[in-house]
């Protein structure tokens, strides 16, 4: 059993609050201890019933970390349209430079860990469905339970400000006892009811569709995703822990995330990393052309062999391998990846998937690797500033988080985000849910209708919906 230090905490504290003084100016003072293992959807419920505030979830598609974090210890939120990844980076690291940090483990995801993301278009018109959300959008957690290697680490953050008393820190030791004391407890579930489910313009999206084949004619653009919403009514608000609970079990080999914002909850199983940072190793993935999965093993098979065989599938695949290779070619060395796709099944659907492994350069931060990266041609199109235009002048629905970079970046330049496909913006007894497909000059428009029906039903089946 592992016990809190106490004296360790408060000499942390001390030291900090010299700093600030003598600066003048805030000072982050982060510790991380050693903790029994909890589950982590305990401690995220724990956040809402100790009353903390926003709070995220996030799982790697291999379950090797998982990270809690409530609470927020600092914002790093910006509307700005422009250089939205170095304006993180710089306030990051503006705010480490002067960092005291307790921290004794050689581990990733614990100690100063960012989580957040970015609006997938800065440039598309703002609606109020996102309006909880920036466009670009980071919380440093109050505390952050992180389970790797079957072992628990606690961290707490505090920005100490010069005029801060030493009285503060027993306030907040007893904040972080009660949030452990109530991290004991499971979290009980509740089957979240649907009432009404609405396809939102699937009509206008439709027509979008038709329209982008017949510019495709042209041979100005040879590949744009369409994403569509489909807007679910429930009896109550919906719990966001048996959501997580429900896509914890249901969809295996994805990240899985949540990531609040005052009244919403932006959240999602997605099968897609868009780059994990390990040291100077980086990790990537190209995921594009998809099939349903079938009823036996053997239809399954099939499907699948028909995928791997697919022109179409395997065009789109392919604009994704050539985008990602040359952009992992601009930010590290010795880039590495099979010479065809293989297939990735997931509970309702199945992708063509190819990983790619490359040696990060030393100048190259997670961040300015993450701008190069996004967004792939699975959620954009080709060639890329075109496409996004098209979706930008056809695209009925703000996309807002759908379809960004998400993830984590911990204080030593580590991280991993995935690209926040197969997801849902949680507004209380509401929820929108989003789909999209890349649409390419032998599109037909009804197979595409019927494929984001597919892909609607990873968050269909978490919050209680039914396919229609």
């Amino acid at each position: 059993m592992f016990t809190l230090q106490h004296t360790e905490f408060k000499e942390g504290f001390i030291k900090a609050l010299s700093k600030a003084q003598r600066t003048n100016h805030d000072i982050l003072f982060s510790e991380v201890c050693e903790i029994d293992c909890i589950d982590p959807l305990a401690f995220f419920g724990a956040g809402k019933k100790t009353e903390l505030g926003d709070r995220f979830f996030w799982t790697g598609s291999d379950n090797e970390v998982v990270i809690t974090g409530v609470g927020i210890n600092y914002l790093f939120q910006s509307d700005q349209t422009t250089d939205r990844f170095f304006y993180v980076q710089k306030k990051w690291q503006s705010l480490l430079d002067d960092a005291i940090i307790h921290n004794s483990y050689s581990i990733d995801a614990i100690g100063p860990t960012l989580f957040g993301g970015f609006t997938f278009d800065p440039l598309k018109e703002k609606t109020k469905l996102w309006s909880q959300y920036k466009h670009t959008d980071f919380h440093l957690p109050q505390y952050m339970c992180t389970i790797t290697g079957g072992r628990a680490f606690l961290t707490t953050n505090m920005l100490v400000h010069p005029h801060d008393r030493e009285e503060r820190i027993e306030y907040m030791l007893e904040e972080r006892r009660q949030l452990l004391q109530n991290a004991k407890v499971l979290p009980t579930g509740i089957n979240n009811k649907v009432i009404a489910q609405h396809e939102v313009a699937s009509r206008e999206w439709k027509k979008a569709v038709a329209q982008v084949v017949d510019e495709m004619k042209k041979n100005v653009i040879q590949k744009v995703v369409l994403a569509r919403e489909t807007r679910l009514t429930f009896a109550h608000p919906v719990q966001i822990e048996s959501v997580l609970q429900n896509l914890l079990d249901k969809q295996k080999n994805s990240f899985i995330f949540a990531f609040e914002s005052g009244s919403d909850c932006f959240i999602g199983a997605t099968p897609e990393r868009l780059v994990k940072k390990q040291g100077h190793t980086l990790y990537t993935t190209c995921l594009a052309g998809s099939m349903k999965r079938g009823e036996t093993k053997e239809e399954d098979d099939v499907l699948g062999k028909e995928l791997l065989q697919d022109e179409k599938n395997l065009q789109e695949h392919q604009y994704v391998v050539d985008m990602i290779r040359q952009a992992m070619e601009m930010v590290g060395t010795e880039v590495e990846l099979p010479e065809g796709p293989q297939l990735l099944k997931l509970r309702d659907i199945q992708h063509l998937y190819t990983p790619v492994i490359a040696a990060a350069s030393k100048e190259g931060s997670l961040l300015a690797i993450i701008e190069k990266l996004h967004p792939t041609p699975a959620l954009g199109g080709v060639p890329t500033e075109k496409a996004i235009e098209v979706i930008r002048g056809l695209e009925i629905l703000d996309r807002g988080l759908y379809g960004s970079p998400i993830g984590w970046l911990d204080y030593q330049g580590n991280g991993d985000f995935a690209v926040a496909l197969r997801s849902g913006l949680i507004q209380g007894n509401e929820a929108s849910i989003f789909a999209g497909c890349g649409v390419v000059k032998d599109s037909e428009v009804e197979s595409e209708f019927q494929e984001t029906k597919i892909k609607f039903r990873p968050m269909l089946s978490a919050l209680g919906g039914e396919l229609k």
